[in-house]
């Protein structure tokens, strides 16, 4: 165990809570705006959006490195996920075409998870590179 480990495992843990919190708020919007996924969608969301990050963290404890490989891939996977379906491609997901009502809480949680997703991977890849050079 080294101290760049036990530095950096807080901070990622944290910003995968953070990240869980602002999931479920933008499943409420999505819920409430009669935004349907496909069931490859729901699949993605569940394992790789919702879980993934969970596992990583649970991980992060015992095997740093293989934790923070999980993570740094299910984020990276979650930013371009959701980046495509929110900001790229037309379709009933992207911000633009929500639900009027429910399109500022829609939108709000995509940036933010956009952020969140970003900050996971860049903080979670610093940590298995210095943890690779210790």
């Amino acid at each position: 165990m080294n101290g760049i480990g036990l530095r950096g495992r807080p901070w990622l843990s944290l910003v995968v809570v953070v990240h869980l919190v602002i999931s479920a708020l933008h499943g409420t919007a999505h819920n409430a705006a009669h935004v349907p996924l496909s069931p490859a969608g729901t699949v993605f969301v569940f394992v790789v959006i919702l879980a993934g990050p969970l596992v990583g963290v649970a991980l992060l404890w015992w095997l740093e490195r293989v934790g923070g490989w999980i993570i740094a891939i299910t984020m990276a996977g979650s930013f371009i996920f959701g980046f495509l379906n929110h900001f790229v491609f037309a379709s009933p997901d992207h911000v633009a075409h929500v639900a009027t009502s429910w399109r500022p809480l829609f939108a709000t949680t995509a940036v933010l998870l956009a952020l969140t997703e970003a900050l996971g991977f860049a903080l979670a890849l610093r940590l298995v590179q210095k943890s690779e050079n210790v």
